[in-house]
């Protein structure tokens, strides 16, 4: 009798729809404190739940380790360490589900700041009749940093909305700043936008610095990973009105704490990382693995293979 591969599933709530491989794997659940002692009998490990560090923390100890794991995440920093990143394990991401969805929110906050949305729900709600003007978003100009999917996406979009757009990535390429561009760049954007990897490079790049190169009209908007940012800087920035504005939809820390200050900040939209979050997204989620076992299972190459010491598909 030929023996299935067993599928470790790091689960969180609902968990995922893998009836596809009924007769194809056996699928166990597991939750973050029985992680480590399950994961020596996994052939593949997917981290369905993709706010937990659990991975990190168990990978670690004896026993042999999955040949493959998958988070249903595009950022893979909550499970990458040093044992892992060192390992032949392969790693794979969900590349291609959220970059629409994104950009399609980074738009939608565009908008709704040049037009002064927030304000007038504000005053609906204060029965106040404030006549204001809006600002036009064709002709402004948009540093998008990070050169991945979810980053050309967002220039896409941001195109088509008139907006004149500029990409910064890891290396300079054709279409693409490096970089040693980004301080000119942000100088002269109205619209900042973070969506790279975190990456030790990446680590807080946006600081107190960055901010400070910003024009005082410029809109700062976080769609990557929280610690991409010095929260206390961009606090202190928005407080003395170094920047117009700002949007985080990911923070260092999440659920954000009820007692944190960017709660009241002003100029701060703060939004629960649901930037990529659209009706039918765990689905989606579920059936990208279920296509990806399928090509591990027939021994076909995989993609969206995570370069583990970049921290990132690399391709981009």
């Amino acid at each position: 009798m030929t023996t299935l591969p067993t599928v470790l599933v790091l689960d969180a709530e609902p968990p995922p729809r893998l009836g596809r491989l009924t007769g194809r794997a056996r699928i166990v659940h597991t939750d973050a404190a029985r992680l480590a002692e399950r994961l020596p009998a996994a052939d593949v490990l997917l981290v369905w739940d993709f706010t937990s560090h659990a991975v990190r923390e168990a990978w670690p100890g004896d026993g042999p380790r999955p040949a493959w794991v998958h988070t249903a995440s595009a950022g893979v920093d909550h499970l990458m360490c040093p044992e892992l990143a060192g390992s032949g394990t392969m790693v794979t991401n969900a590349r291609g589900i959220f970059d629409q969805p994104i950009a399609e929110y980074v738009a939608a906050l565009v908008l709704a700041v040049a037009k002064d949305l927030p304000r007038t729900l504000e005053h609906q709600r204060e029965r106040t009749w404030r006549h204001r003007e809006g600002r036009r978003v064709a002709g402004t100009r948009a540093c998008v940093v990070g050169s991945g999917p979810i980053g050309r996406a967002i220039v896409r979009t941001l195109k088509a909305l008139g907006v004149t757009t500029a990409l910064v990535g890891r290396v300079p390429r054709t279409g693409i700043h490096g970089p040693g561009d980004l301080d000119r760049l942000i100088s002269r954007a109205d619209w900042v936008i973070a969506a790279a990897p975190l990456t030790e490079e990446t680590y807080r790049m946006f600081d107190r610095r960055r901010f400070g190169v910003m024009q005082p009209s410029a809109f700062f908007v976080n769609v990557g990973r929280g610690a991409l940012v010095d929260e206390e800087a961009l606090a202190d920035a928005l407080t003395r009105r170094w920047i117009a504005g700002a949007a985080l939809d990911v923070f260092t820390a999440e659920p954000l704490p009820g007692d944190s200050p960017l709660w009241t900040l002003p100029g701060l939209i703060v939004s629960p990382h649901m930037s990529g979050d659209t009706v039918g997204w765990r689905d989606d989620l579920g059936a990208q693995f279920v296509e990806l076992y399928e090509r591990w299972a027939a021994g076909r190459p995989l993609v969206n293979v995570v370069d583990k010491q970049r921290g990132y598909v690399p391709g981009h």
